[in-house]
């Protein structure tokens, strides 16, 4: 049998049908980025339908590599994160057109891929304290959920206080907290695709009631990337600034981070992880897998593309192997069609979803060791700088810096390895020239 030799099912004890029900699983826990990521990158000027077809076709590549090259069950897709530094931080702060940003991307793909192939790659994510890889993680959650509050109207500008409460009698307003609670509530009972019915749930409740207008159809054909594909390879020549290095950094840095962590964090709660060597089984080409499905993603026109934590949600129904990617990338290509109900999926049917996402994410603060002020600054400083500059690249620039400082202060100076030293040397210079 073919899917035997290709997947190995019997020798991880599963079958065709525990996969595909994995994969079904994984497919409706994640499909929230088919709306939220063409709202993200559309406001950067990018077309929302063309960006919707970019990320199905990350996806589909991203999910066929790691089931068929990786034999991992790891769906990927655009990351969340990612997008919204690529949105708020380089092209709307930073005023980096879009198409020099996917360049961006695409370098800090080709970095992903080049590590992926030395025995340099395990030793750059040990080098990095667990403790700020937290932080980061924590910190973009923070910041995904202000996003989210912010474009659904909830929390406003204000002169006074920076910010300050909306307008509470917006029918927008209303419906973006309606989601909201609805699909906490969702993801609180453990419904399977949670984040997805609450989305599904508020825009049938903005249509119904006149604040969202209905799509003009349902199914269609799959629309044209031709408006952003290949951007990424032709504005290379713009990558020609301390800026876009930091850009380039960031992607790097962050993704290279939010794979790992999850490709860890799915192997052991699928049982991959060796029990004597701690080693997690096939990893190298997992994260193969997700460097090149990077770097391809951003040729079709869109931010880096990473592994779904919400892949645990297959695994925890039975999926094993990379068939169950496989199934995604299938559901994703079926997604395709879909593309008119695009309209109805506005800034406050997404905003549950970034709420949810930033929640689930802050949750990697319980790793991080607050009874030491060393440790608990830089960490500090990364979460609330990223929320408080709306820049993620300054919130890990900042506890890129504090780390080496704190640490040394406490006599830990040997504790910090040359790559901590010489980022904070890169992010000083960086906001003494740059910022």
């Amino acid at each position: 049998m073919i899917l035997e030799q290709l997947f190995h099912l019997r020798e991880n004890r599963t079958s065709v049908r525990r996969e595909l029900i994995g994969g079904l699983t994984t497919f409706l826990a994640m499909s929230y980025i088919l709306a939220v990521n063409p709202e993200l990158l559309g406001s950067t000027g990018m077309s929302k339908t063309a960006v919707f077809t970019a990320t199905i076709l990350a996806a589909i590549v991203g999910c066929l590599l790691m089931g068929l090259v990786a034999n991992f069950p790891v769906a990927l897709a655009p990351g969340m994160g990612l997008n919204a530094f690529f949105t708020y931080t380089v092209v709307q702060e930073w005023h980096i057109p879009w198409q020099t940003a996917l360049a961006g991307v695409f370098v800090a793909g080709i970095l992903f891929i080049l590590l992926t192939l030395s025995k340099l790659r395990d030793k750059l994510i040990n080098l990095i304290p667990s403790a700020l890889k937290y932080a980061v993680s924590a910190g973009i959650g923070l910041f995904i959920a202000f996003s989210g509050l912010q474009t659904s109207g909830i929390i406003v500008a204000n002169k006074s206080n920076a910010v300050a409460l909306g307008n509470l009698h917006s029918p927008t307003v209303l419906l973006a907290i309606f989601g909201i609670i609805v699909g906490i509530m969702l993801v609180t009972a453990n419904v399977t695709g949670g984040i997805f019915w609450g989305m599904f749930i508020t825009a049938a409740v903005g249509m119904i009631f006149g604040i969202i207008p209905l799509p003009t159809g349902i199914i269609s054909g799959v629309p044209s990337v031709q408006l952003i594909f290949g951007q990424a390879v032709t504005h290379l020549g713009n990558i020609n600034s301390f800026q876009m290095i930091i850009v380039i950094l960031t992607f790097f840095i962050i993704g290279l981070f939010d794979t790992s962590g999850t490709l860890v964090g799915v192997a052991t709660e699928a049982g991959m992880v060796d029990k004597e060597s701690g080693e997690v089984k096939g990893v190298g080409k997992a994260l193969f897998s997700g460097a090149l499905a990077t770097t391809l993603g951003a040729v079709f026109g869109t931010s880096p593309t990473t592994a779904y934590v919400e892949s645990t949600s297959g695994v925890a129904v039975g999926a094993r192997t990379g068939l169950s990617s496989v199934f995604v990338a299938l559901l994703f290509a079926i997604a395709a069609f879909f593309s008119p109900i695009l309209t109805v999926i506005t800034s406050a049917v997404t905003a549950s979803a970034l709420i949810i996402v930033g929640i689930l994410m802050l949750s990697n603060v319980q790793y991080i060791d607050w009874t030491k002020f060393e440790i608990a600054v830089p960490a500090f400083f990364t979460m609330i700088m990223m929320l408080l500059t709306y820049s993620i690249s300054e919130g890990l620039a900042v506890g890129f810096i504090f780390y080496p400082i704190t640490m040394t202060v406490k006599g830990r100076w040997r504790e910090v390895n040359a790559l901590m030293w010489t980022m904070m040397v890169v992010f000083i210079l960086y906001f003494a020239f740059v910022a």
